[in-house]
């Protein structure tokens, strides 16, 4: 590598480290992709008696086992059994001990969202009356800490391999046949494999404490390792490994038994089979992202995972083979100018297919402007989407130096140079011969002669380089590639990281659906308006009942008598009464207090269950007049 060429690769190098540090510092903890919405016993609440289940409820499915959900005595003792069930829907409960002690409980959790990130949290709830506790809760997240880093990193990895080996392979196959010959490219392409397959290795390894404790120890517990091939992403990632094992004798046989193929036809067939292998083996390992993060799960999953495969495919063509031209025109002694055309085509084709997935996917994933704009998901969407567009734009210089390239007429001074320094070294070679076999085995004079022959092929090699870099087309080309590696890499980095985050559409759902189980735990004040007419002169007029902050307990009742013209009615009596007739309960009689004319109050008003509840009214307009009214209103 030459001295102009080391300090930008370096420098390529340090961005990508400082951008990947400083997006996965800010990434984790992994945002949690499902949220618990509602409890019983609710958060906070006090309960007469021990209740012999505590169950959960979720804003999407949750993969648990045995122990995901624990409950806590105010000593720190487990009082559940331990064995966790499905409800129905997204419900899930944990059975109790019997004989309970009144107190507080803490309830802790720990599950797996449908698309692979974890989650947990924790809350507690009392019986009898809260008392103190001696649990501790951790501040951790789950997918936090030192393993969730690491695992983030590989994430990063994986997906940096993946796009240097597809990239690579799809570059040599469909744009420069003579690349396979290259040892530069070679070694791109296998670094590509091994960077992938050991960043799926370490996730497997990682995952068990990922999604459990985060305790690095745990990292090698063979239990958790047999837990994760169970699920479905240890199902991906051993997948994966299988697919890598295909991807090696692919590897094998392009950059061997298809670089040493002469005969054109014998060859021509073999690059149609390459093709085809190659690409089923591109798209399975695709497929092992899509089927276990954000496009398995949620809204047209059928359709999503199909889209994603052809996104992670686009982005890999595109990004993986510019990072070959990028070595290409660097490292390798020159490339035909048909070659960076022809993989300006395909580029240009790529970005089609990724621009139509990635609108149909954010559009999938984000679902309206206010969770573009006010989710972190949505930012994150945005800086990518800006990205591109600068990508896009260097492009455009890009594929305009290579228009100027195929316009200017081919000039072969590098030809000329290397079958000059081939004869150099030639000569060089024949001479140490001769000295050789004059100086006899005292003279030495053969290595000197072939001292004396890399010498002049080295500085061969640096006219070539000279000549080669004096092409001002050739180095705008460079540069201009060299840009678009340095975007792609901070893309990447951003990409990893939407992977990992929460969608903006379930963001917005799951706060949705809290805040919806939030006004059902606390309650919102309840308004019935009841019109009456008790017959008497002057006996028409509207009760309005509002209940504060109508749910199960005590509450506040205020009883408002108006006339039809809105004014308050001075009646001298009213009377209230609770029927809650599904469970046979009532009627609860309330005699309100006056305190103002039309306006009657009564507090502490129990109200023992939730349910539908009819409300009597009764009205009493003078002394014969009176009447009763009801509506029924949802309480608790």
């Amino acid at each position: 590598m030459s001295q102009t060429t080391a300090p930008r690769v370096r420098t390529l190098l340090l961005l990508l480290l400082a951008v990947t540090g400083a997006l996965f510092a800010g990434a984790v903890p992994v945002s949690a992709h499902a949220a618990l919405t509602g409890s019983d016993p609710q958060q906070g609440a006090v309960v007469a008696e021990a209740p012999a289940q505590v169950s959960l409820t979720f804003s999407e499915q949750v993969a648990m086992s045995d122990g995901s959900v624990r409950v806590l005595d105010p000593k720190g003792e487990r009082v559940d059994t331990g064995k966790t069930s499905g409800q129905g829907g997204n419900t899930y409960a944990v059975k109790l001990h019997s004989g309970l002690p009144d107190g507080t409980f803490t309830v802790t959790y720990q599950v797996v969202s449908a698309d692979s990130h974890p989650v947990s949290g924790a809350f507690t709830f009392s019986i009898g009356a809260p008392s103190t506790t001696t649990v501790a809760v951790s501040d951790q997240e789950a997918g936090g800490g030192f393993v969730g880093g690491l695992y983030g990193f590989a994430r990063y990895v994986s997906y940096a391999g993946f796009i240097l080996l597809v990239g690579g392979s799809a570059f040599v196959l469909a744009c420069w046949q003579r690349g396979t010959g290259v040892r530069a490219v070679q070694r791109l392409v296998v670094s590509g494999w091994l960077a992938l397959t050991g960043a799926t290795l370490a996730m497997l390894m990682l995952r068990g404490s990922y999604t459990g404790s985060g305790k690095f120890g745990d990292i090698f517990d063979l239990n958790l390792l047999s837990d994760v091939l169970q699920t479905k992403t240890g199902a991906a990632l051993v997948s994966r490994l299988l697919l890598l094992a295909a991807a090696a004798l692919f590897i094998a046989v392009l950059f061997g038994a298809y670089e040493k193929r002469e005969d054109e036809e014998e060859k021509g067939d073999l690059t149609f089979g390459l093709a085809i292998g190659g690409f089923v083996v591109a798209a399975g390992l695709a497929a092992t992202w899509a089927m276990a993060e954000h496009a398995s799960t949620g809204l047209q999953a059928g359709i999503a995972m199909p889209a994603d495969v052809l996104h992670l495919l686009a982005v890999a063509v595109w990004l993986g083979g510019l990072s070959t031209l990028l070595v290409v025109l660097y490292r390798a002694p020159s490339i035909e100018r048909s070659a960076v055309q022809r993989f300006s085509q395909v580029a240009f084709g790529s970005v089609a297919v990724l621009v139509v997935t990635g609108i149909y996917q954010s559009w999938r994933q984000v679902g309206s402007w206010s969770a573009l704009t006010g989710t972190w998901y949505g930012q994150l969407l945005l800086i990518k989407v800006a990205l591109v567009v600068v990508l896009v734009g260097i492009a455009y210089v890009s594929r305009r130096w290579t228009a100027r390239l195929a316009q200017t007429p081919v000039k072969e001074p590098a030809k000329a140079s290397t079958k000059a320094s081939a004869k150099a070294s030639t000569k060089a070679s024949a001479k140490a011969s001769a000295e050789a076999g004059e100086g006899g085995s005292g003279g030495g004079g053969g290595k000197r002669a072939a001292q004396l022959a890399r010498q002049r092929a080295a500085v061969a090699t640096a006219r070539d380089k000279r000549l080669r870099d004096a092409d001002p087309l050739r180095s705008g080309l460079r540069r201009s590639v060299l840009a678009e590696a340095g975007v792609a890499v901070v893309l990447l980095a951003v990409t990893t990281v939407l992977t990992s985050t929460e969608p903006g559409r379930t963001e917005e759902e799951a706060k949705a659906a809290t805040a919806a189980a939030s006004a059902a735990q606390t309650g919102e004040a309840l308004s019935l308006d009841i019109p009456f007419d008790t017959g008497g002169q002057d006996g028409k007029g509207i009760a309005r009942v509002e209940l504060d902050p109508a749910r199960v307990g005590g509450n506040d009742m205020h009883v408002y008598v108006e006339r039809p013209n809105g004014k308050a009615f001075d009646i001298p009596e009213v009377k209230v009464s609770f029927t809650l007739k599904a469970k046979d309960i009532g009627p609860l009689p309330v005699v309100p207090d006056r305190i103002a004319t039309g306006h009657w109050t009564a507090s502490g008003v129990q109200i023992p269950m939730a349910g539908n509840w009819q409300i009597e009214v009764t009205v009493r307009t003078s002394d014969i007049d009176q009447v009763t009214v009801d509506k029924n209103a949802q309480i608790g």
